[in-house]
This record gives C-alpha cells, sequence and structure tokens, in this order.
C-alpha cells in the first residue's frame, strides 16, 4: 500500500483541476482561449526540467541506500573487534562493552526515526572513548585502535546522513519547476479541446504527470524523512540492515548470557 500513498495523495490535485476546468466551461460558459496543441514548448519545458532534478535526487538516493548497510555493517565489526579483544585478553568486560555497541544501537535508531534529537547520536558516539581508553590499559590497544577507526568512519557516515537529510537540492531549480507546473496547470484551464472526452483525459493526464512527478523528487529528495510511526513519504531509503543487525546482535547477547550455564552443567556432568 505504501508504494500507492504519493498516487493516492495527489489524485485530490487532479480532481480539484478537472473539476474547475469543467466549472468554467459548463457553469460560465468560457471555451478557451488557445489550443492545447500550442502548449507543445511548456510541456517539453516541464518534462526537461523533471528529468534534470530527478537525476540530481536520485544521485543522493541511490548514495543514501549504502549508507544503513555501512552503519550496520561498521557496528557489527566494532562488536567483532571486542569479541577478539576479549579472546586475547579475558579480563576485558566483554558484556559491557557488547552493551556499549548496543546502546550505539540503540541510539542510531531513535535518531533515525527521529525519536531523539540530532545532537544526542554524537553524544552517544562520544560514549564509547572511556571504554577504549580501558581496553588500552589491558592491553588490548591493537582492538582499541581499530574499533577507533571504525567509530570515525561511523561518525563520517552519520554525519552524511545528517547532510543529506537536511540539504535540498537545488531550491532555486524547484522554484522553475514549481512555476512551471503551475504555468502548465493555467494553461490547461485557458485551452480548448476537440471534444469533452480529450478534454476529461488530458485535464487529468497532465496535471496528474506532473504534480506526482514533483511531489516524487521532493520526496526523494529527503530519503531519511521518518517519524516514531515509520516512513513519512513513499521514497525513503530502507532500515532493514540496521533492523537485522539488531536481532542478530540480541541472538548473540542471549547466547553469551546462556554460555556460562552450559558450561557449569558439562563440569557438573563431568565430575
Amino acid at each position: 500500500m505504501l508504494k500507492w500513498k504519493l498516487m493516492l495523495t495527489t489524485l485530490p490535485y487532479v480532481a480539484a483541476v478537472l473539476a474547475l476546468k469543467l466549472l468554467l466551461q459548463t457553469v460560465f460558459g468560457f471555451q478557451g482561449l488557445l489550443e492545447f496543441t500550442d502548449m507543445g514548448l511548456v510541456l517539453t519545458a516541464s518534462a526537461f526540467l523533471m528529468g534534470f532534478m530527478l537525476s540530481g535526487v536520485m544521485s543522493d538516493f541511490k548514495e543514501s541506500e549504502k549508507l544503513p548497510g555501512e552503519i550496520a555493517c561498521i557496528l557489527e565489526t566494532m562488536e567483532d573487534h571486542f569479541r577478539q579483544a576479549h579472546a586475547a585478553k579475558p579480563g576485558v568486560d566483554l558484556a559491557g562493552l557488547v552493551a556499549e555497541v548496543r546502546n550505539l544501537l540503540v541510539a542510531v535508531e531513535a535518531w533515525l526515526l527521529s525519536k531523539a534529537p540530532r545532537a544526542d547520536i554524537y553524544v552517544s558516539l562520544e560514549t564509547l572513548l572511556p571504554s577504549l581508553q580501558r581496553l588500552e590499559r589491558l592491553g588490548a590497544g591493537q582492538a582499541a585502535s581499530k574499533v577507533l577507526g571504525e567509530l570515525h568512519t561511523l561518525r563520517k557516515s552519520v554525519t552524511r546522513v545528517s547532510v543529506i537529510s537536511r540539504t535540498s537540492f537545488l531550491q532555486s531549480g524547484y522554484a522553475l519547476l514549481d512555476t512551471l507546473v503551475s504555468v502548465t496547470v493555467g494553461l490547461l484551464l485557458i485551452s480548448r479541446f476537440k471534444t469533452l472526452l480529450a478534454e476529461c483525459v488530458l485535464c487529468t493526464v497532465v496535471p496528474l504527470i506532473y504534480v506526482y512527478m514533483v511531489r516524487l523528487i521532493r520526496d526523494i529528495d529527503d530519503p531519511f524523512e521518518y517519524s516514531v510511526s515509520g516512513a513519512r513519504g513513499a521514497a525513503e531509503v530502507d532500515l532493514f540492515p540496521i533492523e537485522e543487525y539488531r536481532l542478530r546482535l540480541q541472538a548473540r547477547i542471549t547466547r553469551d548470557a546462556a554460555l556460562p550455564m552450559s558450561e557449569l552443567a558439562e563440569a557438573r556432568a563431568s565430575a
């Protein structure tokens, strides 16, 4: 149903244009001032500008599709480094470090879903530094250095998400696009058509395409437009890589918690 959301919310605009056109013709007797065929240049210019704007926002969208997966991979790699440090230095508090990764994951999800302000995610990134300093003191400096590098990469990915979400593509381009679409709809209202059927079809299809495309371009321009209830638009980047990593992490935490009990049971059985 989500894929039809933009279409369904565009239909009221189309219905308004068609109703206004029929009202002008049937109630006020206005038959139009120009032929529809004379609008060719305006229609072509609008279509060209739409293609230009769409290609621009799609470049950011394709990059945005990679970011949730990269964030999930970075967090999972940090967890792997902590487990490796625990294997080399049993004194390392693995449960505490994995909990730090889980807290960071929760903070990232809360930020992406607009449950927490943007500043909180950077504070959460800083809270991992004391744990890395403890690793250094325990002699696991190599693992700490690797995690610090991953933390730096995570901070860059988070910043990139923030920049893409907050930066609009060419405001001057949107101004021209909105103007051309408004002019196109206005010319439809003052155009003459050969038949009533052609009038109804063209006054439905043309506004549907143009209004839909403008709204789609604006929707793609912010691919991380999430709220507490989920995606606000119909063209948001999927966050399933982060959600799937959360499930894997929780499964490993449960397994780690049950491991000491199983080892104790084996020891009792051998005794």
